[in-house]
């Protein structure tokens, strides 16, 4: 490693020994100049990251049990997604047409405000809507990207939502799509959602999925 004689004394001065009058390069053995320039490099490096740490000030640790945060749970329930697309009032609606001659209609994307419901069927108590859009996103089969809200509205989880973001493959018997987020009763939660078709009607493009989702929360 080459160093001169001024940038040592100032390197090995200035962290190792305080400002000090250093010995030259050729009063010390080759090794131990080589683990002193070494040590000072490191300390250098330390001192880097410690200023540049202090420089993000605005990221700080905090106590969890300043967000009230207690023991991690893990909870499952069961819900209703209607996606109805016929009517006078669909809850699904195509904002954008496949471009192409799709057998799998890729690139086609609709906007959803379903209902969930306790029951499959459609009258049974609402317990939220699930907003947000899926699209065909696959050439060779019908795959959809799914990214949805559910915006819960009964009962000590009235508004509180779960984020619901993956892959779809509808024609498949369950489909698995992972839970990334929430928000209010579901702050910081993760896992995952079961789907699997209850009832299909290919004259209206109707659909109703069971969906069982499995949330890890606080």
């Amino acid at each position: 490693m080459a160093c001169s004689t001024r940038s040592f004394h100032y390197i090995c001065g200035h962290n190792l020994l305080g400002w000090r009058k250093v010995p030259t390069m050729a009063r010390i053995p080759p090794m131990f100049a080589t683990q002193l320039i070494l040590l000072s490099l490191l300390s250098s490096f330390a001192l880097i990251l410690v200023r540049g740490e202090d420089d993000h000030d605005f990221v700080t640790a905090m106590d969890r049990d300043l967000l009230g945060l207690k023991k991690e749970k893990l909870s499952h329930f069961r819900l209703y997604w209607h996606d109805i697309v016929a009517g006078k009032n669909p809850s699904s609606i195509g904002v954008v047409k496949s471009p192409g001659n799709s057998s799998t209609f890729f690139g086609a994307v609709s906007m959803i405000d379903n209902p969930l419901t306790e029951k499959p069927e459609l009258s049974s108590k609402l317990l939220g809507r699930a907003q947000g859009f899926y699209a065909s996103a696959a050439q060779q089969e019908i795959g959809l990207l799914m990214a949805m809200n559910f915006h819960f509205t009964q009962g000590k989880y009235n508004g509180s939502t779960i984020t619901v973001l993956g892959r779809n493959s509808a024609l498949n018997k369950v489909r698995e799509m992972p839970v990334i987020g929430g928000s209010g009763l579901f702050r910081f939660a993760r896992g995952y959602v079961e789907a699997r078709t209850h009832t299909f009607t290919p004259s209206t493009g109707d659909a109703i999925v069971e969906y069982n989702c499995y949330v890890l929360h606080y």
